[in-house]
This record gives C-alpha cells, structure tokens and sequence, in this order.
C-alpha cells in the first residue's frame, strides 16, 4: 500500500509504517482474508466496534486475537454461556471486613481490547450488560459511572443464530456494531497454507505488537482529518434515506447509522493511502454497515437488501 503524499503530511513515517505492517501481521495469522483484517482496520480506526459472524472453526477468535496481539493493547476475552452475569463482564462491590466498606473489583471490561466470544450464547440481560460500556466507553455500577480506558474496542463473536443454544443479539445492541462481517471458508490456497504451518495459536503468542495506545488515538484523531466532501455526504443521506421507502424493508437505517456509514468510509480511505473520501470508500462498507441493522419484510434476506439498495442510489 503506497502512500499518496498528502497523506503522508497526515501520517508520520513512523506511524504509516506501523500501521502498513500491522495489516500484514495480521494478514499473516489469518490466511486468505485480507478484506476481512481491512474491514477489522477500518473499525478500530473509526472508533467502533466489530461483529464477526459465522460459523464455529472458520477463525473469528483466531482474528480477535491477532488483531489484540498486534495493537498492543490491554486484552481480556470473555467466553458467553447461558450461566453467565453481568456482573461477570462489568465487575462487582465486595464487602472488606478490614476496610469496613465496599470494594469494587472491575470486571474484564476494564480493558483496551474485550473479546466477547460467542456473544449470542448469553442471555438477553447479559449481552446488554455491555451496551453503555459500548456506547459511551463508561459503565455505571452501584450508582457509580466509571470510565472505561481509552482506547476501548470491543470484538464480538457470534454462531448463526439457527444453532441451538444461541439467543438473537437486541437491535439496540446490534447498532452499536459499527461492523458487522462473515469470514467464510478459506479459498484452497490458504487452507492448504493452514494445513502446512505452524499452529495459529503458537505463532499468536509470537506476534510482536506494532501499534500502541497513544499511536491508536492519534490514529482515530487523523480519521476526522480526513475530507468528506458535500456530494460525498450526501450520497450517503441518499443510500440512508432509500433504505427507509426501499421495497421490502421494515426498518431502514438510523441517523446513527449514516454517521457510522461516514466515519467507516473516511478510516477506509486513511488506510487506502487517500486524505479524502470517495463513494467506492462507501460503497465497500456499505454492506458491513447496514446489514445487521437492516430489518425486512417475511422471509427477506437483510444481505440481498443491502445489496438492492446500493444499486438504487446512482453516485452523482
């Protein structure tokens, strides 16, 4: 990935190197995927947070962790079951004799990275026991707000909802994805790669980290410095607003939605070596974008929407 040279004014060496070879160390743990690693980018840079839905083995965990091992950031994973609390992910008071008061033990939310495996094995009350700590990065406990450690990414994993032992994730939490995306199965040429080498797991454990905390601010503060033009933004309130009268559709996509639309498509232009935004930064993420929030009509498939929808929207 070439670098245009205005970018380059944006993106100190240090800092575009950096960010060039995390995508390829995590393109070296997770075979064959690379629009996958990019969308997984463009989520941590856009300041939200990343759905991965599939099937059990195909490497949603192996992501998660190779997109934690690489960042370098604080790292905690949480693996859903029908048993589990929120006090399990948010933390709890516990009372100290000696102290003589409550003391409160944060749960591993309190983390820059939280791997929620298999979300939708937990029940309902539990999966929205995460919906403030992702909305406003804080959780509010015992009457207390405590502040989550900046920045917070939360990488969720889920099994099609038709699997036994899976409960459907709300609405209201499923907006909070600024992504949503599916690995499929590997093409030949990675499988047999994954076949021949080392264990996933091992070489994990071996990645060096090449981004930090303070390089993924700075990184988030330049995806706002990136250009969206007018036509560009409203070829975006467009696509939302076709969502909302597009035949088929029960539930269109939110203002909220449109901003997320807007913020994906300027950390994907970052990432692609460009200071401004273009429609195809749009029309590549549209589909991770609306097709969790997408509700339609019977038995119509939200991919086939968004799919439908994007083509109804000419780019002026």
């Amino acid at each position: 990935m070439s670098a245009s040279p205005v970018i380059d004014a944006m993106l100190p060496d240090a800092l575009h190197v950096s960010l060039r070879d995390a995508q390829a160390q995590v393109n070296a743990l997770v075979l064959g995927k690379p629009q996958q690693v990019r969308l997984a980018f463009v989520a941590l840079l856009a300041d939200g947070h990343l759905l991965i839905e599939d099937l059990p083995g195909l490497g949603k965990t192996t992501l998660a962790h190779a997109m934690a091992a690489t960042l370098g950031l604080g790292f905690q994973r949480v693996q859903f079951t029908s048993d589990l609390l929120p006090a399990d992910i948010l933390g709890v008071s516990v009372y100290e004799a000696q102290a003589r008061r409550f003391e409160f033990h944060p749960g591993p939310v309190f983390t820059h990275v939280l791997l929620a495996d298999e979300i939708n094995r937990a029940p309902p009350r539990t999966q929205s026991a995460l919906l403030e700590a992702m909305a406003e990065h804080q959780v509010s406990i015992d009457g207390e707000t405590r502040k989550l450690p900046d920045p917070f990414l939360v990488i969720a994993t889920q099994n099609p909802v038709d699997l036994a032992g899976t409960y459907p994730l709300p609405d209201s939490q499923l907006d909070r994805f600024l992504l949503r995306l599916a690995l499929g199965y590997p093409d030949e040429s990675a499988e047999r790669a994954l076949l021949a080498g080392s264990d996933r797991r091992d070489l994990i454990a071996q990645a060096a980290p090449l981004l930090d905390a303070q390089r993924v601010i700075a990184l988030r503060r330049m995806v706002l410095e990136v250009h969206a033009s007018e036509p560009l933004i409203a070829y975006v309130q467009a696509l939302v607003g076709r969502s909302r009268k597009h035949p088929g559709v029960r539930v269109g996509l939110s203002p909220r939605a449109g901003l997320a639309l807007l913020r994906a498509a300027r950390a994907h232009a970052l990432l692609l070596g460009r200071s401004h935004a273009i429609p195809e930064d749009v029309q590549a993420l549209f589909a991770a974008v609306a097709e969790h929030r997408l509700v339609g009509e019977a038995d119509t498939a939200a991919a086939t929407l968004a799919k439908a929808i994007l083509h109804a929207v000419p780019v002026d």
